[in-house]
């Protein structure tokens, strides 16, 4: 494990695939545990656009599909926080909340990934899908929320109304 939160090449690959079932999931309805074996058995390794530079990391996949769900309220809730007043979370693109999402709940509940890795990992798959400004909008809320949740990483102490566990 390197201390960018570990093998750089395959959780990359990990994050973009996850990011994609995760949308996939949104539109069709689909289970985690269904999602994640879909992509294990017929997408990685297949696909050059999940794994460009290698096979993803299985487990962390598994993690990040199977978590979102599984802490959805608390990651939307998280993320509605951190957006401007006229947003609405159901209102943002289908794709930025898969990124979103995905990266609120390493924010939550990856706390061996350091959170700036976090925020630099989801925007650059934002690039992989946007060319306008929904990369920058991925770094303003990230940094917002990694702010909240991990307060301390950055010297800060916790805002009053932020759950710490």
């Amino acid at each position: 494990m390197t201390a960018d939160g570990g093998m750089s090449a395959e959780r990359r690959a990990a994050r973009l695939a996850a990011v994609q079932a995760l949308y996939q999931m949104e539109l069709t309805g689909t289970g985690a545990d269904e999602m994640a074996l879909e992509f294990a058995d017929y997408r990685f390794g297949k696909e050059a656009e999940i794994s460009p530079v290698g096979l993803p990391d299985e487990e962390f996949f598994g993690a990040i599909v199977r978590g979102v769900p599984h802490h959805q309220v608390e990651i939307d809730r998280s993320i509605a926080r951190c957006l401007s007043s006229d947003w609405k979370l159901e209102r943002i693109d289908s794709v930025l909340r898969a990124v979103l999402r995905a990266a609120a709940f390493e924010l939550i509940d990856r706390k061996d990934v350091p959170a700036k890795v976090v925020i630099d990992e989801y925007v650059d798959i934002a690039h992989a899908f946007f060319e306008g400004d929904e990369p920058g909008f991925v770094n303003a809320a990230l940094d917002k929320l990694a702010h909240r949740k991990r307060a301390p990483e950055f010297g800060e102490t916790p805002p009053d109304d932020e759950l710490q566990i």
